[in-house]
């Protein structure tokens, strides 16, 4: 007769528990990931400075501009995915963009004009903060069928 241990029951649960864990820190990542890239890509650009100011930061949102522009989104983008990379599931991570005029990219307000139409920018009419939050449901949906055949 061969004899092999069996981890106990205990062991079994701190396995399982920690494969979950791993799984949600991922799906945190990715869903934070993709919804910033979102936001990020659906930022008109003129001269670069909206898309460059996204900011992301853990804990609470960041203050102050950057003074900088990022016309590809590259740049930052390359900030969120380091940021992200240091989050873990049950953390708070912000996108934030304190340029003055951001709300009227967001919400409309601007004058007519060869670059806006009825207040809103043309290359963004519906914002990019609205425009992400009604695809987010599908984003999480798809990530998580992702993350869950792994």
């Amino acid at each position: 007769m061969t004899w092999f241990a069996v981890g106990s029951f205990a062991d079994q649960l701190r396995a399982a528990q920690t494969k979950t864990e791993r799984k949600m820190d991922t799906l945190a990542r990715r869903v934070a990931g993709d919804v910033f890239r979102n936001v990020i890509f659906e930022t008109p650009v003129d001269k670069g400075g909206a898309r460059a100011n996204w900011q992301p930061s853990i804990g609470s949102p960041a203050v102050g501009t950057v003074n900088a522009t990022d016309t590809s989104g590259a740049a930052t983008m390359a900030k969120v995915q380091a940021k992200i990379a240091t989050m873990d599931a049950g953390d708070i991570i912000y996108l934030t963009n304190n340029l003055p005029y951001i709300l009227k990219l967001e919400e409309g307000g601007y004058p007519d004009g060869p670059k806006t139409i009825g207040g809103f920018s043309r290359k963004a009419p519906a914002g990019m903060v609205a425009l992400t939050v009604q695809k987010f449901q599908s984003i999480v949906r798809q990530l998580n069928m992702e993350i869950g055949r792994q």
